[in-house]
């Protein structure tokens, strides 16, 4: 299996349209839409392909709509690992509303999944050979435990390779009683995993060195938007801005972000360079209308503007 191996528990196929206006009670008349495979962990195997990587993605699928999330999975010539389950793969729609420039984003509740089914996608993981990264990403649909990542922390531990988990709440509580190598929260995460109701930049850094002193995780990402992103050890800080940029959708930028930073750790860059590259790839993603992810030429071209600014680094 590949260094990098990506978890997605409750994908979706991502339908993207636009109408001329969203108005009540009227027949709307919707462009040609567009599908493509969504989820966390599968955008981030996406994105890494895009960016000139490779990875295996691990994910839960079944009905009708699963065939055409294989199938699609199967166009962008994914290498992927596929759990079948009863259920349906849910579906989500994204509509932009040409009027206003809005996009409405409904997402869809994912099937029930029994513990066989979730079971067996822990055993892929814990027979795959060669693995040096595990991503996590997304929410959990309904009848996996919120202690599944924390499974999977273990089962990475036995294995020697490194957890990165992007999710919130519960499950993300619960795999840091763990220990887990990355996670990638934003600011109002990072609260809620404290206890606060807001925490500012400063009391940030301090929030997330507290929490790596105490075994939670090795390496925390906070994202702040348009403002860029800090990235903090136990004994250093790293912020870069985000470049600025005319953004269409921000669908997928949060897992292109994740792509770009995972695919730079397998090439051994310093963390700054980790940052860096994981920003230029999130917002790559952003000049994209719908849910279509980064395009390689963008994301090397922002990168290398933010090579050319100054880290704002802080070192024990």
């Amino acid at each position: 299996m590949e260094k990098i191996v990506t978890l997605t528990l409750n994908p979706a196929i991502d339908k993207s349209t636009t109408v001329k206006a969203i108005v009540p009670d009227k027949k709307l008349r919707c462009a040609d839409p567009v599908f493509e495979p969504g989820g966390g962990g599968v955008n981030v195997s996406r994105a890494i392909r895009k960016l000139g990587g490779t990875s295996t993605a691990v994910y839960l699928a079944g009905g009708y709509s699963g065939k055409h999330y294989e199938h699609l999975l199967h166009e962008e010539g994914l290498n992927s690992n596929v759990v079948e389950i009863s259920g349906h793969t849910r579906e989500n729609l994204i509509v932009m509303d040409e009027s206003s420039n809005l996009q409405y984003r409904f997402g869809m509740p994912g099937p029930r999944i029994k513990e066989h089914e979730w079971q067996k996608c822990l055993q892929i993981l814990e027979e795959a050979q060669g693995v040096e990264y595990i991503v996590a990403s997304g929410s959990l649909p309904e009848g996996v435990p919120v202690d599944i990542f924390a499974k999977l922390a273990a089962i990475t531990r036995r294995k020697n390779a490194r957890l990165i988990l992007d999710t919130s709440g519960e499950p993300l509580k619960q795999a840091m009683d763990d220990g887990v190598f990355m996670i990638k929260p934003n600011l109002g995460e990072l609260s809620a995993l404290h206890g606060v109701e807001e925490l500012h930049r400063e009391d940030a850094i301090e929030a997330a060195q507290q929490i790596i002193r105490q075994g939670g995780c090795e390496v925390m990402v906070i994202s702040m938007g348009p403002s860029g992103a800090m990235l903090i050890t136990r004994d250093n800080v790293y912020q870069s801005p985000s470049p600025t940029v005319k953004r269409k959708s921000t669908v997928g930028a949060g897992d292109t972000m994740v792509a770009g930073m995972v695919l730079s750790l397998t090439r051994g860059w310093e963390w700054g360079d980790v940052l860096k590259y994981g920003i230029a790839a999130g917002t790559a993603t952003t000049l994209n209308a719908g849910t279509e992810l980064c395009k390689l030429a963008d994301v090397e071209k922002l990168y290398k503007h933010l090579k050319s600014v100054k880290v704002d680094a802080h070192f024990a």
